[in-house]
């Protein structure tokens, strides 16, 4: 699978600097984050889906990172830096060995499958 991306021949040599280094700080936290730990939560205050995510690790007992960043209200334009680079729409972003695996709802299928355990003994 591949999504479209607008090439970098369609943005003006003026812009391309602005858009390649626009909230490098909060993707270098998530990246550094992804390379030490095997499960990290991506979230926001407020919303009960991160929460949902992290439930599920601790009733399983499977260590992980937590990342807040914001809530409805603030940090919006930081975590649409996030969005654009994974392409996932919504939080929480959950990573297992650096693969977004999608959701607290795609966790949670992870786990009822049995999948998780085996990603994580990978």
């Amino acid at each position: 699978m591949s999504r479209p991306l607008l090439s970098e021949d369609h943005i003006h040599p003026a812009v391309r600097a602005k858009i390649g280094e626009l909230h490098q700080d909060i993707l270098g936290e998530v990246q550094a984050a992804i390379a030490e730990n095997a499960v990290v939560i991506v979230g926001m205050a407020q919303n009960p889906h991160p929460r949902e995510a992290r439930k599920l690790l601790d009733a399983k007992g499977v260590p992980y990172r937590y990342l807040q960043y914001g809530s409805y209200l603030s940090q919006w334009r930081r975590r649409n830096a996030l969005k654009m680079w994974t392409g996932w729409p919504t939080f929480p972003m959950v990573f297992v060995k650096g693969t977004l695996v999608g959701g607290a709802s795609d966790l949670g299928k992870l786990v009822e499958s049995g999948e998780l355990d085996t990603m994580l003994a990978g």
